[in-house]
């Protein structure tokens, strides 16, 4: 092996016992977990299940409070989707990506400002998640995330160094250099308290009035007002007509297990395909050179596929085209990757942004939820009453598109069933790495049979153009030997030394001895995993 396994303190105890097993799966839990990014947003959910919450509350509860809590990652100006396991209701998903507003004219080639922002979606899929599946009222769900907006919380590391990376462009902006820069002009540092009370209002509203609270009303109205100011696209009617939408659910097959995903704005079907390539081939009887080739050509096959998932979803989709694709690979594993230069910014960013969070409850329902609001602190914009950044929509960074599109982008929450019971929720951050540390986790879990923890911390890959990015970070170990094999077949590779480079899961997956959810928070990020025994 080339990677040296680390067992977060935390999951020890609970992953000695995590096993795979081929007995049927039972129904009932007796656990509650949720993995999230942030330690505040994982206590958030977990309260929810205290209080007698689901994992639609505990969703919510997680998803509110990572908005606050993790600003420069996700908020309620950004974009969400989710997928969502229902013991009776079955799947189901949730499309919460921002739209293009209506007077939208095309022009916008900015990569940050006014001009760049749709219309938000987070608020919209968060209540109609609550709405349709929560049992707790709205006021307690959103409670975590207005406490810690009104009273405070102390900034992790890794959040302090995003927004001190993002200073050059936040000084620009007058509400964004109140919400995220003290009275001296200097970041706040790692541990520093960061209080949000504009924010804290907002929530409030939202709390109290659902919808109207966001998409109507003052809050509406400041928004408005302050992209008039600046020359903004955004308009009252476009927030007044805004709505989440039910997602097209999308399926494939991949080691005797049923892969579920979301179509557009998601990029679920590239997920689904990436792995029906690599259902061709038994990882666990070859070497490790073996194992990263094949990965690296079944990214660029998929992804090849990026452009034509609208027009071609069933191809896409389908059995015959991964069994051909993966033809290719067994004939030539020398095939070079292209870029080309009308790809989206995004496709390509070195930014690894965005947050996820994975959870379920102990009757088997399950939300795995992405949310986002684009390249490192979205847009750089906050309204100066209001105090929350937006996302990045228009001006070519996810690409081009008209007024009413939807933005797509490589979100795409993951659940995995056997005999249609489920075993695995996942979903990752990360940008254009999103799908494919979401696959390889998915693969060393299921065909090289590691426990969870051991499948998420296991080291990565990338193609970036024809060079092979390898996850090489303190930490994890690298076989030297098989760079020598690379070198030897004229692969050129870099160690990737960035720790969160390759993305970072946030997953769920059940011990069918035990019937106990198991959750595994990325180690390369700061997130954490919180469980309630029942």
């Amino acid at each position: 092996m080339y990677t040296t396994i680390r067992i977060h303190p935390i999951l020890c105890v609970i992953l000695a016992i995590c096993t795979i097993s081929c007995k049927e799966v039972n129904e009932i839990s007796n656990t509650s977990v949720v993995a999230s990014a942030h330690p505040l947003a994982s206590k958030a959910g977990l309260s929810m299940y205290e209080l007698g919450g689901n994992a639609a509350d505990a969703a919510v509860a997680a998803a509110f409070t990572l908005s606050v809590v993790e600003p420069s990652m996700s908020g309620i100006g950004g974009r969400l989707q989710a997928i969502i396991y229902d013991p009776v209701e079955g799947i189901n998903g949730i499309d919460a990506s921002t739209q293009v507003p209506q007077n939208y004219d095309g022009t916008s080639k900015d990569r940050e400002g006014y001009r760049t922002i749709g219309i938000p979606g987070v608020v919209a899929g968060l209540l109609k998640i609550h709405e349709e599946q929560g049992v707790l009222p709205l006021s307690k769900v959103m409670e975590p995330a207005i406490s810690y907006a009104r009273n405070g919380f102390n900034l992790l590391p890794g959040e302090a160094f995003r927004q001190q990376a993002a200073k050059a462009s936040i000084i620009n902006y007058e509400g964004t250099r109140k919400h995220f820069l003290k009275s001296n002009g200097s970041n706040y540092e790692a541990n520093e308290l960061l209080v949000q009370p504009e924010l804290a209002v907002v929530l409030e509203r939202i709390s109290k009035h659902g919808r109207d609270g966001f998409y109507k009303g003052p809050v509406a109205d400041s928004i408005v007002a302050d992209f008039k100011r600046h020359n903004g696209y955004l308009t009252k009617e476009d927030l007044e007509n805004y709505e989440a939408k039910t997602s097209k659910i999308v399926k494939g097959e991949y080691k005797d297990h049923e892969i579920y995903s979301l179509y557009l704005p998601s990029y679920g079907a590239v997920t689904i395909n990436m792995l029906q390539i690599l259902d061709h081939f038994d990882l666990k009887q070859e070497d490790p050179l073996t194992d990263i080739r094949v990965m690296r050509h079944a990214i660029s096959k998929a992804y090849s596929k990026r452009r034509s998932q609208k027009d071609s979803l069933e191809l896409l989709l389908s059995k015959d085209l991964a069994k051909s694709q993966a033809e290719e690979i067994m004939n030539d594993l020398t095939t070079e990757s292209i870029r080309l230069d009308a790809d989206p910014i995004s496709w390509y960013s070195p930014q690894g942004h965005t947050s996820h969070l994975t959870t379920a409850d102990s009757e088997g329902r399950i939300v795995s939820l992405t949310q986002t609001i684009g390249p490192n602190m979205g847009s750089k914009v906050a309204t100066k009453s209001l105090g929350f950044l937006y996302a990045v929509t228009m001006g070519g960074y996810l690409g081009d598109y008209k007024p009413g599109d939807r933005a797509n982008s490589h979100i795409s929450p993951t659940l995995v069933l056997a005999k249609n019971k489920p075993v695995l929720a996942l979903g990752a951050a990360g940008g254009s790495r999103i799908v494919t540390a979401i696959v390889q986790t998915i693969k060393n879990h299921l065909d090289l049979e590691m426990p969870i923890d051991q499948a998420v911390e296991r080291s990565r890959i990338y193609p970036d153009g024809d060079t092979l990015l390898i996850e090489a970070h303190p930490g994890l170990n690298i076989d030297l030997s098989i760079l020598d094999e690379l070198d030897s077949l004229h692969i050129p590779y870099n160690l990737q030394e960035q720790r969160g480079y390759h993305g970072r899961i946030n997953a769920v997956s059940f011990d069918r001895q035990l019937g106990k959810w198991i959750g595994s928070s990325d180690p390369d990020w700061e997130g954490t995993v919180e469980i309630l025994a029942h």
